[in-house]
């Protein structure tokens, strides 16, 4: 089975699924009542999937899907000023090639990066229960065996963070003990438990506007983060095991 088909076929699996109840219930109540200033909108109202460059390198990993930002846009990280934030830094360090993410058909294209989540539907404040998180989990288990030369991850968050450690594990990760904890600008590098390489995990806080808007994460903070993924990338220099760091769409 090729790349594509298999995340042709995971994606179909995500949109079609319904593990949580109450996840499903909100996402398609806040579909059908909408927001104010999008009442023209038909909202996606469904699990979503991730999306980007198939043979991507870096994968870029938050929470949850925003309940009036991709859960009415229908594609990851669009439609919000998280959205936006992220799509700005990715634009400045090559991974993206426009600096907004709006709507699907705006012509974003990420470069040699995916983006995904830990959970699929927009939870009620942005807030899912341990076990709608052990139910969406498996997804993003399988992008990892699919994306085969993903060898960075960005984790946006602490719950993005501890859900790709508890995703490498259940895969069979060999990790650290004591566990890294997340914290912004961390750093780790282990074996990829698939592929046998090198695979750095980095963490950065959400780009959320509680964030963004009370100066906790700064523009300048963001694009270290990405910029450190670049270097990595491009075989720049590597650190120790474990550091500080300084202060809907489909291509095959």
């Amino acid at each position: 089975m090729s790349r594509l088909t298999g995340i042709r076929q995971l994606n179909e699996t995500i949109i079609q699924c319904a593990r949580c109840p109450r996840l499903v219930e909100f996402i398609q109540s806040v579909a059908l009542t909408r927001k104010r200033e999008y009442q023209n909108w038909r909202y996606w109202g469904k699990p979503l999937p991730g999306w980007g460059d198939l043979r991507a390198r870096l994968l870029v990993v938050g929470l949850a899907p925003a309940a009036h930002g991709a859960n009415r846009t229908g594609r990851m990280f669009t439609g919000d000023s998280s959205g936006d934030f992220l799509a700005r830094v990715m634009h400045e360090c090559g991974f993206a090639e426009q600096p907004f993410s709006r709507q699907c058909g705006d012509g974003q294209k990420l470069r040699g990066a995916y983006l995904t989540a830990v959970v699929r539907c927009a939870p009620p404040l942005n807030r899912p229960s341990a076990m709608e998180k052990r139910n969406c989990l498996p997804f993003l288990e399988e992008e990892l065996r699919l994306l085969r030369e993903v060898a960075v991850i960005i984790c946006l968050g602490k719950f993005a963070w501890d859900g790709v450690w508890e995703a490498l594990s259940n895969i069979g990760a060999l990790l650290p003990r004591p566990r890294v904890s997340f914290g912004h600008g961390k750093e780790c590098c282990l074996r990829h438990p698939l592929f046998d390489r090198e695979l750095y995990l980095l963490s950065s806080y959400h780009p959320s506007r509680q964030n963004t808007n009370t100066g906790k994460l700064t523009t300048e903070m963001f694009r270290q983060v990405f910029a450190r993924a670049r270097e990595i990338l491009d075989g720049g220099p590597h650190p120790s095991a474990i550091k500080m760091l300084p202060t809907a769409q489909l291509m095959d």
